[in-house]
């Protein structure tokens, strides 16, 4: 595996407890350079940010082929998010039970912005089985087909809210065909309070920053706070729920290290 280590000045189990700590809880990049110095490290927040913006996407990255199959009822919504004082749009989509499927942050919200998430979340419904493998004792980058299992389902059906945007896009794609005709569209505005509420993960996350600088640095960091939540909720195979034992391990085998 390749070292993504290399030449760093901290040790990676440092690097990695704090990119894990920083995408999990709603902590500032200062407030982990004081908690590093209660521990006798001197990092300064400069180099914690550098480090999220390295790792929150390797760690996306690694972690995708180990996810859980969801089931096939999604529930689509955006949220806001800050970047340079102007407003971005993250779309988001969870299935019937709360686990997430899909994010996508856009500068605008419309329907080609819809469709290119639509598009996004369809392609990684459709990825290849060969791409999937489960945890093991030695974590590496898939690189066999070992579990036909991972795959999330097609969408039955895809709730949304009143914006005009979502159907539209959803009529382009069952008009080329890369969703069923059949496929239900449900516009009922209670039916997302599961999602709306799963937004509220990410608005903890991102107060402490006071926003984001630039499109790129926000969508790395997001990168990262999805996944961890994902690994929150026990999307992730062999961790469960609340183990959070378990996900510190599962991180540390993901990047080649043993915990």
């Amino acid at each position: 595996m390749q070292n993504v280590f290399k030449w760093r000045h901290f040790q990676a189990d440092i690097i990695l407890l704090c990119v894990r700590w920083y995408l999990r809880y709603s902590l500032s990049y200062r407030d982990l350079e004081e908690m590093m110095m209660e521990r006798g490290l001197h990092v300064d927040h400069t180099t914690i940010y550098r480090w999220i913006q390295r790792y929150a996407p390797e760690l996306e990255k690694r972690t995708r082929p180990h996810l859980k199959a969801c089931n096939n009822s999604w529930k689509v919504d955006e949220t806001y998010i800050k970047v340079r004082n102007v407003w971005m749009y993250l779309y988001r989509a969870v299935d019937s039970d709360g686990n997430t499927l899909e994010f996508l942050l856009r500068p605008t919200r419309d329907a080609e912005s819809a469709k290119c998430f639509f598009v996004k979340a369809l392609a990684s419904t459709a990825r290849s089985a060969s791409q999937a493998c489960p945890i093991s004792e030695q974590m590496a980058p898939p690189t066999t087909p070992t579990d036909t299992t991972i795959i999330t389902s097609i969408p039955r059906v895809i709730n949304v809210d009143k914006n005009a945007a979502c159907p539209k896009a959803i009529a382009e794609l069952k008009a080329t065909r890369m969703l069923a005709q059949h496929m239900g569209l449900r516009q009922v505005k209670y039916l997302n309070n599961l999602i709306e509420q799963d937004h509220r993960f990410l608005k903890r996350l991102t107060k402490p920053g006071m926003g984001f600088f630039s499109f790129e640095t926000a969508w790395r960091t997001i990168q990262g706070f999805e996944v961890m939540n994902m690994l929150r909720k026990g999307q992730v195979q062999g961790v469960n729920k609340g183990d959070v034992q378990g996900q510190a391990t599962l991180v540390a085998r993901l990047f080649g290290i043993v915990a």
